[in-house]
C-alpha cells in the first residue's frame, strides 16, 4: 500500500509537469505556427526563404537535439549560468519552435488548398482581405486540417518524455527513477496507463471538435 501511494504521488507529480509542457506548448505553438505559415507564403523572397530554412531545420533534426542546443547554447556561447528556471525555459522554447514548424506546414497546406473562387467571391461581396481570411477562409481551413492537428497534438503528449534530456522531472523521468529504485517495471506500466488516459482524453476532445465542425452533422 505504501509503495502504491508513493507510485501515485510521484507519477502524479510527473503528470502535472507533463500537462504543463503540453498546455504551454500548444498555447504558444498554435498561434506562432500561423505566423510562420504566413512567412512561408510571403511574397517577399527573403522572408520566405528564411522561414523555409527554419522549418527545414526544425523538421530535419531531432527534438531532443534541439532541446540540448537551446538549454546549453547560452552557456557555451555567451557564458550564461544555468539555473533550474533555465530548464523550464529551454523546454518551452524548444517545444514551441519545433511544433510551430509542423503546425505552420499544416496551416499552409490547408490555406493553399482553398479554391481561388472563394477569394474572388469575397472580393465581389466587398470583403477586405482580413475579413475574407478570418470569416470565410480560416473556418474552412480549420475544419480541413483538424485531423492533422490532432495527430500532432497526440504526438506532443508522447514527445513530452524528451524533456528528461535536460533534467526536467516529467512523468517518464519519475517512472524511470522509481523503476530503478524498485528494480521492476511497475512504474513504467503505471506511466503507460497515465499516458494512455491522457491521449485518450485528448483524442476524445479533438473528435468532439471534428464533429462540431462537420458540414454534414
Amino acid at each position: 500500500m505504501q509503495n502504491f501511494e508513493l507510485l501515485m504521488t510521484r507519477l502524479g507529480e510527473g503528470m502535472v509537469t507533463t500537462i504543463w509542457i503540453f498546455a504551454v506548448t500548444l498555447l504558444l505553438a498554435l498561434p506562432f505556427g500561423m505566423i510562420v505559415a504566413f512567412g512561408r507564403m510571403s511574397k517577399n523572397v527573403i522572408i520566405r526563404n528564411i522561414v523555409r530554412v527554419y522549418i527545414s531545420i526544425m523538421r530535419g533534426t531531432p527534438l531532443m537535439l534541439q532541446l540540448l542546443v537551446v538549454y546549453f547554447g547560452p552557456y557555451f556561447i555567451f557564458g550564461m549560468r544555468l539555473t533550474p528556471n533555465s530548464q523550464n525555459l529551454a523546454v518551452i522554447i524548444g517545444f514551441t519552435l519545433n511544433y510551430a514548424a509542423y503546425f505552420a506546414e499544416i496551416y499552409r497546406s490547408g490555406i493553399e488548398s482553398m479554391p481561388a473562387g472563394q477569394y474572388e467571391a469575397a472580393a465581389v461581396l466587398g470583403y477586405s482581405k482580413s475579413q475574407t481570411f478570418f470569416h470565410i477562409i480560416l473556418p474552412q481551413v480549420i475544419k480541413r486540417i483538424l485531423p492533422s492537428i490532432t495527430n500532432e497534438v497526440i504526438t506532443l503528449v508522447k514527445d513530452t518524455t524528451l524533456a528528461f534530456s535536460i533534467g526536467v522531472m516529467e512523468l517518464f523521468t519519475r517512472s524511470k527513477e522509481l523503476a530503478a529504485a524498485w528494480s521492476n517495471v511497475i512504474p513504467y506500466v503505471g506511466a503507460g496507463i497515465f499516458y494512455y488516459i491522457f491521449n485518450f482524453v485528448v483524442a476524445w476532445i479533438m473528435e468532439l471538435f471534428e464533429k462540431k465542425l462537420s458540414y454534414y452533422k
